[in-house]
């Protein structure tokens, strides 16, 4: 009796983590209108601000940095994606509004439960597909209930969901030797290296925004890398030994939800979007709980 009650207190411990995880996120997306910046710079001093916090971190509690040669580049790798995944989080903003970039995100799950049977080497399962019809059509009647300025947005907010479910599988498959801090630095330098290399290749204007950053935007910022991103990645790597790639996409899934309804507080019309949207989203986001529901039913 007293183990079940752990057991079960231990449950309820992480998907309160996990919530909190995910509405942290949710107020991501608010920082790309708050920040007056292009998305390269602007994502370019997320995970450096988010870098820097994490080296005092370790420094402070005494954490070794010293990591595998064989890890370390699968890291740098992981954190090459995640910085992608960001600049592509923040262009859709940019190109759109918070409201379409978060519904986008949601296709995350879709792509996480195509690629996990890759990773993993399983079949792909009957709700898998119907949950790839359902997300598909939904995503379809968003795009063309959006306005046509919106559509590159929605566009580029599909990759950036795709890069999220992958690297989320790629962190999973990380064994638990690796401590979530090392995992984090690792992973933020390498997102530092591959948002260098394309700011200098494809956008060199765009190191005069990075020299040139306002008072008020480096505030922001410093508050995005350190809470919103220095601490909530390496709590989303803690969790990922707890749960699995599948679980906490689900649970990602909730992010629009918390983010849409902030970003309606905070900026009002600009957010508010034609009923089918939210609809649409609302179907997909429905969807993808009860395919998580009904997978972990049948799987026990």
């Amino acid at each position: 009796m007293i183990t079940f009650v752990k057991k079960g207190l231990m449950v309820s411990k992480i998907q309160f983590r996990l919530q909190f995880l995910v509405l942290l996120w949710g107020f991501t997306g608010v920082f790309g209108k708050l920040v007056t910046m292009n998305a390269l710079p602007m994502v370019f001093y997320r995970v450096l601000i988010a870098a820097i916090a994490i080296f005092i971190y370790m420094k402070f509690k005494k954490i070794d940095f010293k990591v595998s040669k064989q890890y370390i580049v699968r890291l740098l790798g992981i954190g090459a994606i995640i910085g992608v995944h960001w600049f592509t989080f923040y262009l859709s903003i940019k190109l759109s509004n918070i409201s379409i970039a978060l519904s986008t995100l949601s296709m995350g799950a879709l792509f996480s439960a195509i690629l996990e049977p890759i990773f993993f080497k399983r079949k792909l399962n009957l709700s898998e597909i119907i949950l790839s019809v359902i997300v598909s059509a939904c995503v379809a009647v968003i795009f063309n209930a959006s306005p046509d300025d919106y559509r590159l947005g929605i566009i580029v907010g599909v990759i950036c969901s795709f890069l999220s479910a992958l690297f989320a599988i790629l962190n999973s498959r990380l064994p638990n030797s690796i401590q979530s801090s090392q995992v984090t630095f690792y992973e933020m330098i390498g997102g530092v290296i591959m948002l260098s290399l394309i700011m200098v290749v494809f956008q060199p204007e765009a190191i005069s925004e990075v020299v040139n950053i306002s008072w008020s935007n480096l505030g922001w910022l410093t508050l995005l890398g350190i809470i919103f991103t220095a601490f909530a990645q390496i709590e989303s790597v803690a969790l990922l030994k707890h749960v699995s790639a599948f679980t906490m996409m689900l649970n990602v899934n909730l992010e629009p939800v918390y983010g849409i309804i902030l970003a309606s507080l905070v900026f009002g019309n600009s957010e508010h979007m034609t009923p089918v949207f939210y609809v649409a989203t609302a179907v997909m986001v429905l969807s993808i709980v009860v395919n998580g529901i009904l997978k972990t039913k049948f799987s026990k």
